[in-house]
């Protein structure tokens, strides 16, 4: 990591997500922030790891963003499901979906959340990961109709949202980031904003 910066500065934030779920958790810290989309394509290289997939993808929507927004101290953030080894992004629609829970169902899964903070005015760039390992309970084919059919997670990587319905699919969580399986880990991002220069309170 970076050393933290030595005085506070009042540059503006800028979150590089689409993600409504990102935007809700950074509001939390109750600094205000505008939203930029990254440009970025998501498709894994040959080889690549869910884990190095994360970290890669986070820190390019931060450098696309930042390019837009020199000035500002930008987030970015991905995280992609590992099931051991294997990548499972967005399942984007129903039959994705019970094909995801049902090849998690019984099995532990890793959420590989990364997050990126980069301010190009100082050449300040820092990118860690907060691995979240979810069991997930042995699931029946009605039940995850069932929980499909009410919840509809379809842009929420592995098929479930813990905020919500989909903690009922689960068994435990562990994580030392709590906030990471839903999107971004706010610990994690905290640090990183100190360290670019931010004044969290």
């Amino acid at each position: 990591m970076p050393e933290a910066a030595t005085m506070p500065t009042n540059r503006s934030i800028v979150l590089g997500s689409s993600s409504i779920y990102r935007r809700e958790l950074l509001s939390r810290l109750r600094l205000p922030f505008e939203v930029a989309v990254p440009d970025v394509d998501e498709s894994p290289l040959q080889g690549e790891s869910p884990r190095e997939l994360a970290l890669r993808l986070a820190r390019a929507k931060a450098l696309a963003v930042a390019a837009r927004f020199p000035d500002a101290v930008v987030i970015g953030s991905d995280q992609v499901a590992d099931l051991e080894g294997e990548p499972l992004g967005k399942p984007g629609n129903h039959a994705n979906a019970v094909a995801q829970l049902g090849r998690m169902s019984g099995r532990r899964v890793v959420f590989q959340t990364a997050v990126a903070v980069v301010c190009s005015a100082t050449g300040f760039e820092a990118v860690d990961l907060a691995p979240v390992e979810v069991r997930f309970r042995d699931l029946g084919a009605a039940e995850i109709e069932s929980y499909l059919r009410a919840e509809q997670p379809y842009d929420c990587a592995g098929s479930a949202k813990s905020e919500g319905l989909g903690i009922a699919l689960l068994e435990s969580i562990e994580s030392d980031d709590p906030t990471a399986l839903v999107g971004l880990p706010l610990i994690r991002t905290c640090q990183m904003l100190r360290e670019a220069g931010i004044r969290l309170f």
